[in-house]
């Protein structure tokens, strides 16, 4: 084959992976996950927000997400996101492991910015139940940073609780449907984050009366972006779920 069209094909293929999506709701296939821009909450503000698919495989996901917004600075505007495909429908009390690995970074940031960075996941009574609707039990997010002061809605309800060999303050909130559980981080920002997400699920069993029967609905990945500029830069992740 001539050079030049190793060239072509190369390029061709680059562009296939370097791919943005930049409406409320746009989504992209990416290997074992989908990646979406979900501005769900962009009419508390004024702004803009885009989301780069740099790689992926069944097994890993890298992206961007760039965005600027202004106005109601305590309200998420925004939940770019990687959601595997994957790691769902099984029981609480049937997961031996849940492995995860998150390597990021907010490469830029504007002096005002407000965001968390964040998984996002859910628990129902059925396997098959869609996250954040009326199947939806339980809302656990995991907050491996706070930028600009944000912090989880609702009440503290423990400081410096020890999992995963990490130090957590846990908040507690009910939605309409759902209540929700936020563990926050207690030392800063963790850019590495390489745990087990099973010693949260037990620790939710045992110590906050989550039934065991409950289902892994959703596992999603992403940042919350309130207010200012930022560009959020995954360069892995990954998350999967093994039965006992």
């Amino acid at each position: 084959m001539p050079f030049s069209t190793l060239v072509a094909l190369s390029c061709l293929f680059s562009l296939g992976i370097a791919q943005t999506i930049t409406g409320q709701y746009d989504c992209l296939p990416a290997g074992g996950f989908t990646l979406c821009q979900d501005l769900w909450n962009q009419s508390a503000g004024v702004g803009a927000q885009q989301t780069t698919l740099l790689d992926s495989s069944t097994e890993t996901v890298s992206w961007s997400t760039n965005w600027t917004w202004a106005n109601s600075p305590d309200n998420v505007k925004s939940y770019a996101n990687a959601k595997s495909l994957l790691s769902n429908g099984i029981q609480l009390q049937n997961i031996s492991s849940a492995p995860t690995s998150w390597h990021w970074s907010y490469e830029t940031q504007s002096s005002d910015i407000r965001a968390d960075v964040s998984y996002d996941i859910w628990f129902g009574t059925e396997s098959s139940g869609d996250p954040a609707s009326s199947a939806s039990s339980y809302e656990v997010m995991i907050w491996l940073a706070g930028l600009g002061g944000a912090q989880p809605v609702g009440t503290q309800i423990t400081t410096g609780t020890f999992i995963a060999g990490l130090t957590w303050n846990l908040w507690k909130a009910t939605n309409t449907n759902w209540e929700v559980f936020f563990f926050a981080s207690a030392i800063g920002d963790i850019n590495s984050f390489d745990v087990d997400l099973n010693d949260f699920f037990k620790y939710l069993v045992e110590e906050q009366c989550v039934a065991p029967t409950q289902y892994v609905q959703g596992i999603q990945a992403g940042t919350e972006a309130f207010v200012g500029a930022g560009n959020l830069v995954t360069t892995a992740y990954s998350v999967s779920i093994l039965p006992t």
